[in-house]
């Protein structure tokens, strides 16, 4: 799935890895890194399936208070990251995005987590128009990333 993510067509602006290093990288890399989250309290895969097949994933990071993000940010405690977003081209529409991050944001609040950060690149206005029908809004903080400008957003967690 990720490998088909790093190939849609916004996958430059969406994702800070590409298509050639993750392909280049062994099946050992991808099965540690699955093992490492499944054993942690601040990451969680979310993934949609159809039959077998994976139609969509999301990816939730509760960063440790006092050590920087991806983008070297330095995040509060009880605040959590919505990462690697992706559902297939076609099954978008059909709420796999909104289960997803529903999902996403339900463990979050469990972790203790009051607010869901996400970053979005200033052009992915397909992107930044599903966030914000989700309840996510601008914070108005930006970063410069390697790939150009990312807006973040947030979105408040119920019972955290």
């Amino acid at each position: 799935m990720r490998l088909e993510a790093l190939q849609d067509a916004a996958a430059g602006i969406a994702f800070l890895d590409t298509y050639e290093s993750a392909a280049a990288r062994p099946g050992s890399f991808w099965d540690e890194r699955a093992v490492g989250a499944a054993l942690t309290s601040s990451t969680a895969q979310f993934v949609a399936e159809l039959g077998s097949a994976w139609v969509g994933t999301a990816t939730i990071l509760v960063p440790e208070p006092a050590l920087p993000d991806y983008f070297g940010r330095v995040r509060e405690a009880g605040t959590a990251l919505l990462v690697a977003v992706y559902v297939a081209p076609q099954h978008r529409g059909r709420g796999i995005l909104a289960r997803l991050i529903d999902a996403g944001a339900a463990w979050a609040g469990a972790q203790g987590c009051g607010i869901l950060f996400l970053d979005v690149h200033e052009e992915n206005a397909r992107a930044r128009a599903a966030y914000t029908r989700l309840g996510f809004t601008a914070t108005g903080r930006t970063i410069d990333g390697q790939n150009g400008r990312e807006l973040e957003m947030s979105r408040t967690l119920g019972d955290a």
